[in-house]
């Protein structure tokens, strides 16, 4: 039998925590706009934090299929940036302590993973573990963004209603946690921010404020959230300069707005996926938004 403490190397000055949120994505997985590693990198960007434990990337990651950039010089190696998957503490605008858990998704041994972040959850003594990122969606940018709740148990979310029914969509190591720490009794909940589809591809730092103000409802966690806005701002008004210098891409937009604002109104449908009324693909309006993509790159 493998022990999946073996995966993981808790830091010796590692703090006692008085019942802490763990907030983790992982990179690697659907992640429309960004959304999540957004989210969580401007939370380490803007707070202090220290590493807490630091998980075995060697045993988890498949390097063939992801390798890391190693930098030549002249006539040798110099670098190689490691991938790194880490816990983090760190304590938010009120000095709540709380946890942040980020790095590549694992490519192997899922449940000998999730056994181990189990084994932490305890030794720290996490409350509630919340996972956040982005889903391409037919929406407007214009109109708020939507989210879809989903939890180990209903009172998490306050029995939120989903777009969604019953579906059967790829695993996800994020997955994979709700679940199997649910089952042994753990809150855990996700955020997935409906992204336009055809910024999916974008960073779009709107989701991103729009998860961790989710996260702020759900927990009562408070971040410093200035800079980001700011850049929800910025992209907006790309977008929008966009979209007035090509009529096609304006109509598009009207056509998903009016969409939007009929079953936002009550229109007798099930679901946004399952609008019949003839819309705008998303790679028909992705390749309208190429040029622009390609501007902020080179930025």
């Amino acid at each position: 039998m493998f022990d999946p403490t073996d995966l993981y190397k808790l830091a010796d000055d590692a703090p006692e925590l008085a019942d802490p949120v763990l907030l983790y994505h992982f990179d690697g997985f659907v992640d429309a706009g960004g959304a999540g590693r957004l989210a969580l990198g401007h939370l380490l960007a803007e707070l202090e934090h220290r590493v807490v434990a630091t998980f075995d990337v060697d045993r988890l990651l498949d390097y063939r299929s992801r390798r890391p950039i190693m930098t030549f010089d002249t006539d040798r190696w110099v670098e190689c940036e490691s991938p790194e998957l880490t816990i983090h503490a760190a304590n938010d605008s009120t000095g709540t302590q709380f946890l942040l858990m980020s790095g590549p998704e694992p490519d192997r041994e899922w449940e000998l993973f999730t056994q181990a972040v189990t084994a932490l959850v305890r030794r720290l003594g996490v409350s509630k573990l919340v996972t956040l990122h982005g889903i391409p969606m037919a929406v407007p940018h214009t109109r708020p963004l939507g989210i879809t709740m989903h939890a180990s148990r209903p009172e998490l979310i306050n029995s939120q209603t989903s777009v969604f029914g019953r579906v059967q969509v790829p695993g996800s190591v994020a997955a994979l946690l709700e679940l199997r720490l649910g089952a042994q009794g753990h809150d855990a909940l996700g955020y997935a921010v409906h992204v336009p589809h055809y910024l999916s591809q974008a960073e779009y730092p709107t989701a991103a404020v729009t998860a961790l103000e989710a996260v702020t409802r759900a927990t009562g966690l408070v971040f410093p959230m200035d800079a980001l806005r700011d850049a929800a701002r910025r992209t907006t008004t790309e977008i929008e300069e966009q979209i007035q210098a090509s009529s096609e891409l304006s109509t598009a937009i009207t056509g998903l707005e009016q969409q939007y604002d009929a079953f936002a109104g009550g229109a007798e449908r099930e679901n946004l996926m399952a609008e019949t009324t003839p819309m705008p693909t998303g790679d028909e309006l992705a390749a309208q938004f190429e040029r622009f993509l390609a501007e902020r790159d080179d930025e």
